[in-house]
């Protein structure tokens, strides 16, 4: 049985991070990528975590990843699912799983990305088992 969808507030994007949700509008997930060293990130930001360099670039992502952990959120009116997922690409990134059985998700399970409309704002990056 599927949980019953909770509603997602609207992300207030910054300049820095509108290609992000413009891309998402279009069903894309992208992630930084250092041009310097080539290492890629998440969350998005225009100084790399990794050499500091600002030659960071926007990169597609493939959208497939793994549940590194997970919580299951059932002390609120609409349960849900919080997981860091590790992309494929390798960035780990904070986010829901949704669309499943809450009692089926394990750590270490494959899922893909798909894209959940906000209330009244750009989709934002959930998973789902894949």
């Amino acid at each position: 049985m599927s949980p019953q969808a909770r509603a997602i507030p609207a992300p207030q994007p910054t300049p820095d991070i509108q290609p992000f949700y413009d891309a998402a509008a279009q069903g894309k997930l992208l992630v930084k990528k250092c041009a310097a060293c080539g290492e890629r990130h998440h969350y998005p930001r225009a100084i790399c975590p990794f050499c500091f360099s600002d030659r960071t670039e926007w990169t597609e992502a493939s959208g497939r990843g793994t549940i590194y952990s997970f919580s299951v959120m059932r002390r609120v009116p609409v349960p849900y699912a919080l997981a860091y997922v590790t992309l494929e690409e390798g960035p780990t990134m904070m986010t829901n799983i949704v669309d499943c059985d809450f009692d089926a998700i394990r750590v270490g399970q494959k899922v893909k990305v798909v894209f959940t409309p906000t209330e009244g704002g750009p989709p934002v990056p959930t998973f789902t088992p894949a």
